[in-house]
């Protein structure tokens, strides 16, 4: 599966945000890793309010990936895409021309929020809404994006993937 650069690294940031580490001091640590994200000038202080609105975003993008069916999709992604204020733009900030979903002076939930959910709806709109799933690996629960050809992935990496064969092949082996 191949699909454009911003638009991949807009669901990776989706990915990142639902598999992050809810600790205390998550959001900003997480808003702080991630500041490429965000245009220059922009505060990564948020109220208590919209930190619980990064984790409701977060928990959506892990609702999108569990839901089991396209209607389930559909109306977790609707609901995803309501939290956003999209206001595209073109840019070449960094040599290539690509779109910022939301706009340049908008706050960082706004530019978190809108990036996110417009970053997902594209790849489910353009790849389908099975190519987002939960680790299968026992303990994980990490979201990927399945980008394998015959959308066969079901671990979230390959670390995961062997950790699940070598179990398996130790329990065939007691049996």
């Amino acid at each position: 599966m191949d699909y454009d650069d911003y638009g991949s690294n807009a669901v990776e940031l989706a990915i990142d945000l639902a598999n992050a580490d809810r600790t205390d001091s998550w959001v900003p640590e997480f808003l702080t890793a991630h500041d490429e994200w965000f245009t220059d000038g922009t505060a990564l202080e948020l109220s208590a309010r919209q930190a619980r609105a990064v984790a409701e975003t977060a928990d959506l993008v892990r609702e999108v990936a569990l839901a089991e069916s396209q209607d389930e999709v559909v109306a977790r992604l609707n609901a995803l895409l309501a939290m956003a204020a999209p206001k595209p733009y073109a840019t070449d900030h960094d040599g290539e021309l690509h779109l910022h979903y939301a706009a340049a002076e908008a706050g960082a939930l706004e530019q978190l929020t809108t990036t996110v959910a417009m970053g997902l709806s594209q790849v489910v709109v353009q790849h389908g809404w099975q190519r987002l799933g939960v680790c299968a690996a026992e303990g994980c629960g990490n979201v990927y994006v399945d980008t394998s050809r015959n959308a066969s992935r079901r671990y979230c990496s390959n670390t995961c993937a062997s950790r699940s064969s070598v179990a398996a092949y130790r329990a065939r082996q007691r049996s």
